[in-house]
């Protein structure tokens, strides 16, 4: 009997030690995937870090460190991530002189800090405004920093500043956040425009003009068809997903997929866990927050640094106590997964948010991204497709904004 127990006990150990064995081996090869491919990431809010004073970039923290941070140049390196788009974020405010003034400086405070991480570190990353450049950049084994604006509000009711973003640097622009702008109707606000206004459709026109990419996450349902309506170029959702698979109105419907491909253009997932998946209530959590914001107003409304440290700290310390159940990266390929089933292979990418919430239970910051191509391989995806999800697609409709506006000016 004793025998036949240690018998069933080595079959069951050498059944175990093969899976755990297989497991490895995805993650093994995932990790080699990003070392042979190109790999961006289309939306981190790491600017918004970047500003602090005694936070550096090229220094390795983790997200129990103090500003909770997920992207460093370190975890950019150890997670195989090639490029990222740096997203110059600005709350949304009334819309008056003064603050269209305050959100354009701090704008450009971020722009700055961007320019300055670059300049600092250039034996680890450069910065990039073309595809080329950023290919370039990975055959001399440096990082590529691109820029995106997320919310169109410092171009405040001055066409003009579009060019003027776009000779700082940017490259993509969010036309809103949470809140309405001039452009357009946030996806999560009541409707003031039907959609985009007028002057939004402009700002599209002057965009396209200028080779500069369109990205309609964050923007309403209406708002999306009137942009694919009004565009001459593919547009990007730079961190959505799929409202079929998580019902937030920050998710693309299939109808909307369906249009996006229609008009080349390309959805990069994110990993926000609420985008992933929708979480449990928690109304203490919620009434916690809520006092939170009525206490110190929202954190675009903020302007004095200190006060938003210490709304941060509370913040952080209210999700310490009410910790989120957090999605997985399972629960994130079925994004893809439904994507890639209902579009096709070519019109799917990847972009976290990190740095503004994105993060999940098993991919917490830029280091831990290969564990989103294990997953990948163990559903059966290729190579190629990874190519393709991690770069390739999003690279293909950066190229035509480009091309389309030389062949039009």
């Amino acid at each position: 009997m004793r025998n036949s127990n240690c018998i069933y006990w080595l079959i069951g150990t050498a059944f175990l030690l093969g899976a755990t064995q297989a497991e490895h081996d995805y993650h093994t090869e995932a990790v080699q995937i990003h070392k042979d491919i190109f790999t961006i990431d289309t939306h981190i809010d790491t600017p918004m870090l970047m500003i602090n004073k005694g936070w550096n970039i090229a220094e390795e923290h983790s997200p129990e460190d103090g500003v909770r941070s997920r992207v460093d140049l370190p975890r950019m390196q150890k997670g195989g991530l090639d490029a990222a788009f740096f997203a110059v974020f600005v709350g949304q405010r009334e819309r008056t002189r003064d603050n269209y003034e305050f959100v354009q400086a701090e704008a450009a405070r971020m722009i700055e800090a961007v320019n300055y991480m670059c300049n600092a570190n250039p034996s680890l990353i450069r910065l990039a405004t073309t595809p080329e450049q950023a290919l370039s950049n990975r055959q001399n084994k440096l990082l590529t920093a691109f820029m995106g604006m997320e919310n169109g509000f410092p171009i405040a009711r001055d066409i003009s500043n579009i060019k003027k973003y776009y000779d700082m640097g940017i490259r993509y622009i969010t036309l809103c956040h949470t809140k309405n702008n001039d452009i357009c109707d946030s996806s999560n606000d009541e409707p003031e425009h039907n959609g985009l206004s007028e002057f939004g459709r402009n700002v599209v026109k002057k965009m396209n003009e200028l080779g500069m990419i369109i990205d309609v996450s964050h923007i309403s349902d209406k708002a999306f068809f009137d942009v694919i309506e009004t565009s001459t170029a593919p547009v990007i959702a730079s961190h959505s997903s799929a409202r079929v698979v998580c019902d937030n109105p920050r998710n693309m419907t299939d109808t909307m997929l369906l249009k996006l491909k229609e008009n080349g253009g390309v959805i990069q997932m994110c990993i926000l866990s609420a985008y992933v998946k929708t979480p449990p209530k928690n109304p203490k959590r919620d009434d916690e927050l809520a006092a939170l914001e009525k206490k110190y107003g929202t954190w675009a409304e903020i302007d004095d640094p200190s006060v938003r440290d210490k709304y941060a700290a509370e913040w952080y310390a209210i999700e310490a106590k009410y910790p989120q159940d957090l999605a997985t990266v399972k629960d994130f390929v079925d994004h893809i997964d439904h994507a890639v089933n209902l579009i096709g292979i070519d019109y799917v990418g990847i972009g976290t948010d990190f740095d503004g919430g994105g993060g999940l239970r098993d991919c917490q910051d830029a280091s831990q991204l290969p564990n989103i191509t294990a997953e990948l391989l163990r559903r059966g995806y290729g190579k190629d497709d990874l190519v393709r999800i991690w770069g390739g697609n999003f690279m293909r409709v950066f190229k035509q904004v480009i091309e389309k506006a030389k062949q039009t000016n």
